[in-house]
């Protein structure tokens, strides 16, 4: 969350590719820092300094990929984002599983017998310095976005990026967008608390609350104690953490395909609908006792396969693409400092509530705040598929 409102100012300031180095580095420090960190003080703010690092890329990342991508594709590149994600989630389990395997090896090094067997955590947290480093070095070969460059007036370096990956024809029409949209607010500068943004921050704050009240980091971080309260051996409850994460994986392809051929809108309503009936039924299993069977693990299946093809990919997209350029920084900094607010409401209260309610309740509540999220989609949420970020003001912005 720090991480958050540092960068809803610092991408305004220094751009967006400079911030998304400083999270990569800051990411770098704190897998190399937790690995060897000699005291728990120091493995404390290690971690603090990846979590910052996670939030400023939570918000810069997508919001990057927002600016660059045409219209027609948008939808699907910003949902790579999220693959990313999912993808990192399990190549994290598999990850775990291989250094936990190695760990049972007879090993005669003094210090690989610290390291890998004794304190096996140690290089689980130093194997995320590579993807880091990897982020780090092709961060240096990509442009600076070219909205931020026309926002703080280096027009030219903005059309030549956009002639560069668009073509000129493409990268003409783009650029007279972007002068128009600047003209209509040449009355004054707009801030993200003006009643004109009213509906979209509205919109973003509310979907990314409620992505996270559908509990699926819930479900992903406590998934073992999930299986073993339905009576599931623990070995088999990891196992089964493994196919959520591949499932997550497989149906986020299902929401790049189909983002910008079917729109945001009816991937959200038809994956809310799904989210809502298998927490349900989740609840009725544990209340009436019969969540021991293989059906308990298909619904939840299908509760992360019906998140991944909506929830997951669509709050990101719509989060970066309804704000017009000169206060898109900071609001899509607001609405992602709500998301993560929110993940650590579920992350503090979904263990108190699962021991004091019982998964049952736990479930059903998910399933209340699903409800809520479904009707507010139906009635609130409006399509973005094929419009420019320009065209998302006519949309969304209401006139000052």
């Amino acid at each position: 969350m720090i991480g958050v409102i540092i960068t809803g100012f610092l991408s305004d300031r220094i751009g967006r590719k400079r911030v998304l180095m400083l999270s990569g580095s800051m990411f770098f420090l704190s897998g190399f820092g937790c690995a060897f960190a000699p005291s728990f003080t120091l493995l404390v703010i290690a971690r603090m300094v990846g979590g910052i690092g996670v939030g400023m890329a939570s918000v810069v990342s997508p919001m990057y990929i927002a600016e660059f991508a045409p219209a027609t594709t948008r939808g699907k590149m910003i949902a790579y984002y999220q693959l990313a994600i999912t993808l990192g989630i399990l190549l994290a389990y598999l990850s775990n599983a291989l250094l936990l395997k190695l760990a049972q090896n007879n090993i005669q090094s003094l210090f690989l017998h610290w390291f890998l067997q004794k304190e096996t955590w140690r290089p689980m947290f130093l194997v995320m310095s590579i993807p880091s480093a990897i982020f780090i070095a092709m961060l240096a070969k990509i442009p600076e976005s070219p909205r931020w460059l026309f926002f703080i007036d280096k027009k030219e370096r903005a059309a030549s990026i956009l002639n560069a990956i668009r073509g000129p024809v493409a990268a003409r029409k783009e650029l007279d967008a972007m002068h128009s949209a600047t003209s209509k607010n040449s009355n004054g500068e707009r801030t993200i608390f003006k009643r004109s943004l009213r509906l979209p921050l509205i919109i973003g704050i509310t979907l990314a609350i409620l992505q996270q009240f559908c509990g699926i980091n819930a479900i992903i971080y406590y998934g073992p104690r999930i299986f073993e309260s339905a009576g599931i051996a623990s070995g088999n409850a990891l196992v089964f953490q493994v196919i959520i994460g591949t499932i997550n994986l497989l149906f986020t392809f299902v929401a790049i395909r189909n983002a910008d051929k079917y729109g945001r809108k009816f991937l959200l309503l038809t994956g809310l609908t799904g989210i809502v009936l298998s927490l349900v039924f989740c609840g009725v299993l544990f209340y009436t006792g019969n969540s021991n069977g293989i059906l308990l693990l298909c619904l939840i299946v299908l509760f992360v396969a019906c998140f991944a093809l909506s929830l997951g990919p669509i709050t990101w997209i719509i989060i970066n693409e309804i704000f017009p350029t000169e206060v898109r920084s900071k609001a899509v900094a607001l609405c992602t400092l709500s998301l993560w607010g929110a993940v650590w409401i579920v992350g503090q209260f979904f263990p108190w509530l699962l021991e004091k309610a019982g998964p049952a309740i736990t479930f059903w509540t998910f399933g209340f705040f699903s409800l809520i999220n479904l009707f507010f989609c139906w009635r609130i949420v409006k399509e973005t598929k094929n419009k420019t970020l320009e065209e998302m003001q006519q949309l969304f912005i209401f006139p000052h």
